[in-house]
């Protein structure tokens, strides 16, 4: 079965988002996930895992943050209270995680999530092989290299299908050491709308913020495959991701709604390229006209991939 997992930013969006069909919730907060669309309390994750049992779905928790010493201290309290409220799945890929999770009483179900350096089907066994139940593969694996891996993996792979792709992140934090240099007082988060753009690219539109982890830049276009959802069940890629970080809102359900009813019709063999091409105008339709859409390394050729 085809799982589609999506990004939460309230508590109400979760609501809408599982009514529409949505079978995983992924959310954290910003000390232990990176990137996440909002920084939840103890309470609102405890509160998100409940209402998603409720509609019989799960939840997977972003614990895929950069540690250092002092920050992976904290897993092993933050692990105890996932535990305690019944959290399915987490997303991690630091081995430091792993080795804490060795601990019966701490261990739970985790999606191997590594970044960039999720490229391999031996990758992703080695994980397996110590428990992993899944694992996100990079967004930079163009379609003939995904073949290559989906075919030989032993656990689920998820695969970003709508959304915006880190393309860099720094723990340092170069926005604020900036405007400290230039002696300015400006806001740096997500909400400011800061971007980047080549000088000899005036098109080009790099978003970029900063957070507790540091300073986050995005690729120019979000990723949008809707023409190729059904090469994707042909390879067996059975966790579809929907990244809402740049996309809020009801509009952000509203696509959501339309990815569901196109996995199943893909289930039900009821797919078509004319689906998939309305698929493709309606998602454009909802997407924010401040950013870009493509198919990000999906048609890559692998050689030029390194």
């Amino acid at each position: 079965m085809i799982e589609i997992i999506a990004t939460v930013e309230s508590i109400e969006q979760a609501r809408q988002l599982l009514e529409v069909g949505v079978d995983c919730l992924y959310f954290g907060e910003d000390t232990f996930g990176l990137r996440l669309p909002h920084s939840f309390s103890r309470e609102e994750q405890k509160t998100l895992t409940e209402l998603a049992h409720q509609y019989g779905k799960k939840v997977s928790i972003a614990l895929n943050a950069i540690f250092h010493n002092s920050g992976i201290a904290k897993v092993p309290e933050y692990l105890t209270f996932l535990k305690r409220i019944g959290v399915d799945t987490i997303t991690s890929g630091d081995p430091g995680v792993v080795q804490i999770m060795k601990q019966d009483e701490l261990f739970i179900p985790y999606r191997y999530d590594a970044q960039v350096v999720v490229t391999s089907s031996k990758q992703i066994n080695f994980w397996a092989n110590r428990r992993a139940v899944g694992a996100v593969v990079a967004r930079e694996v163009p379609k003939e290299s995904l073949e290559i891996l989906a075919r030989d993996v032993i656990v689920p792979i998820e695969y970003l299908v709508y959304g915006a792709t880190c393309i860099h992140q720094s723990k340092r934090p170069l926005l604020q050491n900036y405007f400290n240099f230039i002696k300015r007082t400006e806001s740096v988060g997500r909400n400011r709308g800061f971007f980047l753009s080549e000088p000899d690219k005036p098109d080009t539109h790099y978003s970029v913020y900063e957070d507790d982890n540091g300073t986050h830049i995005f690729a120019n276009n979000d990723i949008l495959l809707a023409q190729y959802l059904q090469e994707l069940a042909d390879m067996n890629v059975t966790q579809w991701k929907l990244e809402g970080i740049f996309s809020p809102g009801d509009n952000f359900v509203d696509i959501a709604k339309l990815f569901v009813q196109a996995r199943n019709d893909i289930v039900a063999k009821n797919w078509s390229h004319e689906k998939a091409l309305h698929l493709e105008e309606s998602v454009r339709a909802l997407h924010p006209k401040t950013r870009g859409l493509d198919t990000g390394f999906y048609l890559f050729d692998p050689n030029i991939v390194k």
